[in-house]
């Protein structure tokens, strides 16, 4: 199966020195895995290596393919946001993600399905070697924190594969998935492949993780050395947001409530939201974050790595072209007394959140209107070419707006429409106030704050599958600010007619009018051809359908 037998060889290259500990007597010849398991009961600090190995993963220079897009998980999340409604950047060369604003790397031959796949089973193979060499009844505290940390990776990345490569869960339970391998049938599937296992039984296996994690981190005592580690808050969020998606409601409320008092994390103030920011995973609000050292290759390589494409105060493809903007349409729901609403330039380029040094440089860089100014350059340096920023993975402010969208949806919607207001007051706009009744009223109210506080993150593109709002970006407002029609190629539309089915018939609004079709799965990707050609259980015919190109809405 090719993600055992090409895929995997990434993997065991990366732990191959993190894991020598476990792999090798001091004489140097190969331990069995009985002998591995007893080495780790005896000396669980032999495992450390490996758990640190598997967060390394998370950023890879040029692992899968030799491409300026392959760095790791920060990658796909801007893969995943360029596919959206909120993340926009002009289709040029500088802009390695233009597949995804056109929706053209859902093919199974394009980087975006390829990256997702090959990317997510790397880890999940190096975090099958770890749960593999720890009973899940030790009663060794270190184990049970190691433990914890692969099966949490793990769930992390079954949960994303199953939002990129089929519908969400409710109503498609019984839809083919993708192959779960476990560190029980690994052999199996690298000798003879592996079926696609239904969207419920993925979904089953993410929860087992997930639960026995939990009770795992509950009853260790080891402390997390730093935040590229899973603590018992971020197990409860990640939980958190399985629920949230399986519309498990009380349980997804109830999982971000005991996050939020599980984690030392805390929100940042308005004040602190008012500059550039989300830089390093020591800031008070991050709960998880992908670590990035200098000496990293994807930092040496200047221009390899996220902050290259996503950052506007520092050197790389963003600077030179590839600017990302949020949708004018979204900017213009936020109040101006809304901190966030600095995070971004307005129509004249300016905002209110930079000083007179980061405006002069704004300005000297001819910045678009609505370019993002919310990430900081490395240790503040304007013009910077060492693009070593931390990447979020999971901030305490999520959890709150979990909190309130779940209660609402769980039967108590003027308890989550007030949790709604307390936090944006509190925290980020004084002046705001939700006036949404009903729960379905305030699920909308809290996907527009997540879509502003949650910008740029890798999130926002799963709430669209989930909430199945398909994509609009034909009222995207830039019309007016886009005389060179730069973003001819984003203009387009996407939408699921068929209420609360499975988003399978669309209506494609292009320059010829209107088309419609059933299963034209612009949404989620196709399984890649390698897996196809490789994978004796997987053919063509049980890939998910194809779709034609899109035609944009001309640009006015």
């Amino acid at each position: 199966m090719k993600i055992n037998k090409i895929f995997y060889l990434a993997a065991a290259s990366v732990l191959a020195v993190s894991c020598a500990d476990l792999d090798t007597e001091p004489q140097g010849s190969t331990v069995t895995a009985d002998q591995k398991a007893e080495v780790a009961a005896n000396d669980p600090s032999k495992v450390s290596a490996s758990v640190t190995g598997i967060t390394t993963m998370f950023s890879i220079y040029e692992k899968s393919f030799s491409s300026h897009h392959d760095y790791g998980h920060a990658s796909m999340m801007l893969f995943n946001d360029s596919r959206g409604i909120d993340l926009i950047g002009f289709d040029t060369g500088y802009n390695w993600y233009s597949a995804g604003l056109t929706l053209g790397d859902r093919t199974l031959n394009a980087y975006g399905s390829y990256y997702a796949w090959v990317n997510a089973y790397n880890q999940i193979f190096a975090a099958n070697a770890v749960v593999g060499q720890i009973s899940a009844e030790t009663e060794n505290s270190t184990l049970k924190f190691y433990l914890a940390q692969a099966l949490c990776i793990r769930a992390f990345d079954y949960f994303n594969l199953i939002q990129q490569f089929q519908f969400t869960y409710k109503g498609n339970e019984d839809a083919p998935g993708v192959p779960v391998i476990l560190d029980t049938n690994a052999d199996e599937a690298g000798a003879n492949g592996i079926a696609r296992n239904t969207v419920g039984e993925v979904y089953e296996q993410i929860l087992a993780d997930l639960n026995l994690a939990v009770d795992l981190l509950e009853a260790s005592t080891e402390v997390r050395a730093d935040k590229r580690y899973v603590d018992l808050g971020v197990a409860l969020g990640l939980r958190a947001r399985v629920n949230l998606v399986m519309q498990n409601w009380a349980e997804a409320a109830a999982d971000a409530q005991a996050a939020i008092a599980a984690t030392d994390a805390e929100p940042i103030s308005i004040e602190e939201a008012s500059k550039p920011g989300f830089v390093s995973m020591t800031e008070k609000d991050w709960m998880w974050g992908i670590y990035i050292a200098e000496t990293d290759r994807v930092v040496t390589s200047a221009i390899v790595n996220w902050p290259s494409h996503m950052g506007s105060f520092n050197y790389g493809y963003a600077s030179v072209g590839a600017w990302r903007m949020i949708n004018p349409s979204l900017y213009n729901m936020m109040n101006v007394t809304d901190a966030r609403k600095g995070w971004f330039l307005d129509a004249s380029s300016k905002s209110v959140n930079l000083t007179a040094q980061q405006q002069a440089y704004v300005t000297q860089n001819k910045m678009p209107a609505y370019t993002q100014v919310k990430f900081a350059p490395y240790n503040g340096e304007l013009g910077t070419s060492t693009n070593a920023n931390d990447v979020p993975l999971m901030r305490v402010e999520e959890m709150y707006l979990i909190v309130a969208e779940a209660q609402a949806m769980a039967g108590n919607p003027a308890g989550g429409k007030t949790a709604l207001e307390n936090f944006v007051k509190t925290y980020r706009d004084p002046q705001y106030t939700c006036e949404a009744a009903s729960a379905a009223a305030v699920q909308d109210a809290v996907w527009v704050q997540r879509r502003i506080e949650l910008w740029g993150e890798g999130l926002s593109y799963f709430d669209l599958l989930r909430l199945r709002k398909g994509i609009d970006r034909a009222s995207t407002l830039f019309s007016t600010v886009d005389p060179d029609k730069k973003l001819q190629n984003y203009n387009y539309r996407i939408v699921d007619t068929v209420e609360g089915e499975r988003a399978a018939i669309e209506t494609v609004k292009s320059g010829n009018g209107s088309t419609t079709g059933t299963d034209i799965n612009y949404l989620i990707y196709q399984i890649p051809n390698e897996e196809i050609q490789a994978n004796k259980l997987i053919n063509e015919g049980d890939n998910n359908l194809g779709a034609p190109q899109l035609v944009p809405v001309p640009v006015n």
